[in-house]
Protein backbone atom coordinates (compact mmCIF):
# COMPACT_ATOMS: atom_id res chain seq x y z
CA UNK A 1 0.00 0.00 0.00
CA UNK A 2 1.41 3.24 -0.89
CA UNK A 3 2.95 5.36 2.15
CA UNK A 4 0.57 8.21 1.31
CA UNK A 5 -2.53 6.46 2.45
CA UNK A 6 -4.33 7.30 5.61
CA UNK A 7 -5.14 4.04 7.33
CA UNK A 8 -7.60 3.69 10.34
CA UNK A 9 -8.70 1.12 12.68
CA UNK A 10 -10.13 -1.50 11.63
CA UNK A 11 -9.39 -0.85 8.06
CA UNK A 12 -5.80 -1.43 8.72
CA UNK A 13 -6.11 -4.66 9.85
CA UNK A 14 -8.57 -5.93 7.27
CA UNK A 15 -7.93 -8.06 4.60
CA UNK A 16 -10.80 -7.28 2.50
CA UNK A 17 -10.17 -7.88 -1.42
CA UNK A 18 -7.00 -10.16 -0.49
CA UNK A 19 -6.94 -13.05 -2.37
CA UNK A 20 -4.92 -15.76 -0.41
CA UNK A 21 -2.92 -19.20 -1.66
CA UNK A 22 -2.33 -21.35 1.68
CA UNK A 23 -0.26 -24.17 1.32
CA UNK A 24 -0.92 -27.25 3.69
CA UNK A 25 -4.43 -25.50 4.21
CA UNK A 26 -6.80 -28.52 5.25
CA UNK A 27 -5.57 -28.69 8.82
CA UNK A 28 -3.35 -27.45 11.92
CA UNK A 29 -1.53 -24.37 11.50
CA UNK A 30 -2.54 -23.96 7.93
CA UNK A 31 -6.00 -24.21 8.49
CA UNK A 32 -5.64 -21.65 11.26
CA UNK A 33 -4.26 -19.27 9.18
CA UNK A 34 -7.51 -19.74 6.66
CA UNK A 35 -9.91 -19.46 9.44
CA UNK A 36 -7.91 -15.96 10.60
CA UNK A 37 -7.41 -14.59 7.06
CA UNK A 38 -11.13 -15.20 5.94
CA UNK A 39 -12.73 -13.66 9.16
CA UNK A 40 -10.06 -10.68 8.40
CA UNK A 41 -12.35 -10.60 4.91
CA UNK A 42 -10.20 -12.13 2.47
CA UNK A 43 -11.30 -14.69 -0.23
CA UNK A 44 -9.14 -18.19 0.89
CA UNK A 45 -8.01 -20.83 -1.78
CA UNK A 46 -6.36 -23.85 0.21
CA UNK A 47 -3.85 -25.86 -1.47
CA UNK A 48 -3.15 -29.37 -0.50
CA UNK A 49 -2.67 -33.14 -1.57
CA UNK A 50 -5.27 -34.73 0.69
CA UNK A 51 -9.51 -33.63 -0.96
CA UNK A 52 -11.61 -34.83 2.33
CA UNK A 53 -9.60 -32.40 4.30
CA UNK A 54 -9.57 -29.42 1.86
CA UNK A 55 -13.43 -29.98 1.18
CA UNK A 56 -14.25 -30.38 4.90
CA UNK A 57 -12.17 -27.09 5.79
CA UNK A 58 -14.11 -25.29 3.19
CA UNK A 59 -17.23 -26.37 4.15
CA UNK A 60 -16.39 -24.92 7.50
CA UNK A 61 -15.19 -21.48 5.85
CA UNK A 62 -18.12 -21.06 4.00
CA UNK A 63 -18.28 -18.01 1.45
CA UNK A 64 -15.19 -16.74 0.05
CA UNK A 65 -13.01 -19.76 0.42
CA UNK A 66 -12.30 -22.69 -2.03
CA UNK A 67 -9.56 -25.53 -2.53
CA UNK A 68 -7.40 -26.97 -4.82
CA UNK A 69 -5.60 -30.62 -4.80
CA UNK A 70 -2.04 -30.04 -5.60
CA UNK A 71 1.32 -31.09 -4.67
CA UNK A 72 3.47 -28.77 -4.48
CA UNK A 73 6.50 -31.27 -5.37
CA UNK A 74 5.43 -31.25 -8.72
CA UNK A 75 7.37 -27.89 -9.42
CA UNK A 76 6.09 -27.82 -13.22
CA UNK A 77 2.65 -28.10 -12.72
CA UNK A 78 2.71 -24.84 -10.12
CA UNK A 79 2.14 -22.08 -13.20
CA UNK A 80 -0.60 -23.94 -14.32
CA UNK A 81 -2.41 -24.18 -10.80
CA UNK A 82 -2.07 -20.26 -10.47
CA UNK A 83 -3.06 -19.87 -14.08
CA UNK A 84 -6.49 -21.97 -13.25
CA UNK A 85 -6.90 -20.29 -10.06
CA UNK A 86 -6.50 -16.64 -11.22
CA UNK A 87 -9.01 -17.29 -13.84
CA UNK A 88 -11.25 -19.51 -11.83
CA UNK A 89 -11.38 -16.48 -8.66
CA UNK A 90 -9.27 -13.70 -9.69
CA UNK A 91 -5.12 -13.15 -9.09
CA UNK A 92 -3.68 -14.32 -5.97
CA UNK A 93 -2.93 -11.39 -3.68
CA UNK A 94 -0.78 -13.00 -0.90
CA UNK A 95 1.15 -16.85 -1.06
CA UNK A 96 1.46 -18.20 2.95
CA UNK A 97 3.76 -21.35 2.09
CA UNK A 98 3.30 -23.45 5.19
CA UNK A 99 3.02 -26.88 3.35
CA UNK A 100 5.93 -28.97 4.94
CA UNK A 101 7.05 -32.40 5.70
CA UNK A 102 8.84 -33.41 9.14
CA UNK A 103 11.61 -36.04 9.77
CA UNK A 104 12.64 -36.72 12.87
CA UNK A 105 16.00 -39.29 13.09
CA UNK A 106 19.68 -38.12 14.25
CA UNK A 107 21.67 -36.72 11.61
CA UNK A 108 23.93 -39.60 11.50
CA UNK A 109 21.29 -41.76 10.07
CA UNK A 110 19.39 -39.44 7.50
CA UNK A 111 20.36 -40.27 4.31
CA UNK A 112 20.93 -37.71 1.39
CA UNK A 113 17.07 -39.45 -0.33
CA UNK A 114 15.53 -38.16 3.24
CA UNK A 115 17.16 -34.91 3.05
CA UNK A 116 16.32 -34.42 -0.32
CA UNK A 117 12.75 -34.86 0.45
CA UNK A 118 12.51 -32.53 3.12
CA UNK A 119 14.01 -30.02 1.54
CA UNK A 120 11.81 -30.65 -1.87
CA UNK A 121 8.58 -29.74 0.02
CA UNK A 122 9.65 -26.44 2.17
CA UNK A 123 12.38 -24.91 -0.19
CA UNK A 124 11.92 -26.10 -3.46
CA UNK A 125 8.42 -26.70 -3.22
CA UNK A 126 7.53 -22.71 -2.02
CA UNK A 127 10.16 -21.16 -4.48
CA UNK A 128 8.16 -23.02 -7.35
CA UNK A 129 4.71 -21.35 -6.18
CA UNK A 130 6.51 -18.26 -5.04
CA UNK A 131 8.02 -17.54 -8.63
CA UNK A 132 4.16 -18.92 -10.26
CA UNK A 133 2.49 -16.23 -8.61
CA UNK A 134 5.50 -12.82 -8.57
CA UNK A 135 4.74 -12.54 -12.09
CA UNK A 136 1.25 -11.19 -11.58
CA UNK A 137 2.52 -9.20 -7.87
CA UNK A 138 5.51 -7.56 -9.67
CA UNK A 139 3.30 -6.16 -12.65
CA UNK A 140 0.21 -4.91 -10.03
CA UNK A 141 3.30 -3.66 -7.91
CA UNK A 142 1.73 -5.24 -4.47
CA UNK A 143 1.59 -8.57 -2.78
CA UNK A 144 2.91 -10.51 0.37
CA UNK A 145 4.43 -13.63 0.52
CA UNK A 146 4.55 -15.25 4.13
CA UNK A 147 6.51 -18.59 5.03
CA UNK A 148 5.84 -20.75 7.77
CA UNK A 149 9.28 -20.82 9.85
CA UNK A 150 9.91 -22.91 12.68
CA UNK A 151 12.01 -22.55 15.75
CA UNK A 152 14.13 -25.30 14.17
CA UNK A 153 15.87 -22.69 11.98
CA UNK A 154 16.56 -20.40 15.32
CA UNK A 155 18.21 -22.76 17.33
CA UNK A 156 19.84 -26.19 17.70
CA UNK A 157 16.84 -29.08 18.29
CA UNK A 158 18.37 -32.83 18.02
CA UNK A 159 16.91 -35.06 15.75
CA UNK A 160 15.35 -32.76 13.17
CA UNK A 161 18.84 -32.22 10.84
CA UNK A 162 16.65 -32.44 7.58
CA UNK A 163 13.90 -29.90 8.96
CA UNK A 164 15.95 -27.44 10.43
CA UNK A 165 18.47 -27.35 7.27
CA UNK A 166 14.98 -26.57 5.42
CA UNK A 167 13.78 -24.10 7.34
CA UNK A 168 17.21 -22.46 7.89
CA UNK A 169 18.03 -22.58 4.12
CA UNK A 170 14.32 -20.75 4.23
CA UNK A 171 15.74 -18.28 6.01
CA UNK A 172 18.30 -16.90 3.56
CA UNK A 173 15.54 -17.30 0.73
CA UNK A 174 13.03 -14.94 2.14
CA UNK A 175 15.64 -11.98 2.82
CA UNK A 176 16.81 -12.04 -0.54
CA UNK A 177 13.47 -12.28 -1.97
CA UNK A 178 12.45 -9.15 0.28
CA UNK A 179 15.78 -7.68 -0.77
CA UNK A 180 14.54 -8.18 -4.65
CA UNK A 181 11.01 -7.65 -4.74
CA UNK A 182 10.47 -4.63 -2.11
CA UNK A 183 10.98 -1.99 -5.27
CA UNK A 184 8.23 -3.99 -6.78
CA UNK A 185 5.63 -3.47 -3.53
CA UNK A 186 6.34 -7.08 -2.60
CA UNK A 187 6.89 -7.57 0.86
CA UNK A 188 8.47 -11.10 2.04
CA UNK A 189 8.14 -12.22 5.60
CA UNK A 190 8.04 -15.63 7.86
CA UNK A 191 6.79 -16.49 10.56
CA UNK A 192 8.72 -18.78 13.36
CA UNK A 193 5.92 -21.41 15.33
CA UNK A 194 7.03 -22.27 18.81
CA UNK A 195 5.19 -25.49 20.20
CA UNK A 196 1.68 -24.84 19.12
CA UNK A 197 -1.77 -27.01 20.39
CA UNK A 198 -1.88 -28.96 17.48
CA UNK A 199 -3.38 -32.74 16.53
CA UNK A 200 -0.09 -33.15 15.16
CA UNK A 201 1.54 -32.28 18.46
CA UNK A 202 -1.02 -33.97 20.65
CA UNK A 203 -0.02 -37.43 19.28
CA UNK A 204 3.37 -37.13 19.23
CA UNK A 205 3.13 -36.38 23.30
CA UNK A 206 0.78 -39.31 23.53
CA UNK A 207 3.96 -41.53 23.70
CA UNK A 208 5.96 -39.36 25.40
CA UNK A 209 4.23 -37.03 28.38
CA UNK A 210 7.51 -35.90 29.58
CA UNK A 211 8.33 -34.09 26.53
CA UNK A 212 5.39 -31.94 26.62
CA UNK A 213 6.92 -31.36 30.75
CA UNK A 214 10.41 -30.53 29.00
CA UNK A 215 8.81 -27.80 26.70
CA UNK A 216 6.42 -25.83 28.39
CA UNK A 217 9.05 -25.45 31.55
CA UNK A 218 11.64 -24.28 28.85
CA UNK A 219 8.65 -21.62 27.77
CA UNK A 220 8.58 -18.21 29.50
CA UNK A 221 4.65 -18.79 29.20
CA UNK A 222 4.26 -21.71 30.37
CA UNK A 223 1.75 -23.33 28.10
CA UNK A 224 1.68 -24.41 24.28
CA UNK A 225 0.43 -21.72 21.83
CA UNK A 226 -2.91 -22.35 20.35
CA UNK A 227 -3.60 -22.12 16.43
CA UNK A 228 -4.74 -18.65 16.18
CA UNK A 229 -2.19 -17.43 17.51
CA UNK A 230 -0.12 -18.04 14.71
CA UNK A 231 -3.27 -17.27 12.32
CA UNK A 232 -3.84 -13.88 13.76
CA UNK A 233 0.15 -13.28 13.39
CA UNK A 234 -0.45 -14.33 9.58
CA UNK A 235 -3.52 -11.72 9.41
CA UNK A 236 -1.01 -8.20 10.74
CA UNK A 237 2.22 -9.51 8.67
CA UNK A 238 -0.55 -9.82 5.43
CA UNK A 239 -2.65 -6.36 6.16
CA UNK A 240 -1.99 -2.90 5.84
CA UNK A 241 -1.00 -2.08 9.43
CA UNK A 242 2.21 -3.57 8.29
CA UNK A 243 3.11 -2.18 5.07
CA UNK A 244 6.21 -1.30 6.46
CA UNK A 245 7.51 -4.78 7.03
CA UNK A 246 9.42 -6.82 4.96
CA UNK A 247 12.32 -9.30 5.45
CA UNK A 248 12.05 -10.25 9.17
CA UNK A 249 10.79 -13.89 10.88
CA UNK A 250 8.25 -13.18 13.75
CA UNK A 251 8.30 -16.13 16.52
CA UNK A 252 5.21 -16.85 17.65
CA UNK A 253 6.09 -19.08 20.60
CA UNK A 254 5.51 -18.05 24.12
CA UNK A 255 8.93 -16.53 24.68
CA UNK A 256 11.09 -19.30 23.38
CA UNK A 257 13.01 -17.77 21.17
CA UNK A 258 14.56 -14.95 23.62
CA UNK A 259 16.82 -17.25 25.53
CA UNK A 260 16.57 -18.08 29.07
Amino acid sequence: MPPSKSLNFPEAFSLAGEHVLITGGGTGIGLAVAQAMHAAGARVVLVGRREAELAAAVQGLGERASYAVHDITKYDQAPALIARITQEHGPITCLVNNAGKHLKKPAVDTTPEELQEVMSTHIFGAHALSRAVLPGMIERKQGNIIFMASMASLFGIPLVVAYAAAKSAMMGMIRTMATELSPHGVRVNAIAPGWIDTAMSRKAFEGDPGRKTKIVSRTPMARLGEPSDVGWAAVYIASPAAKFITGTIMPVDGGVSMGF
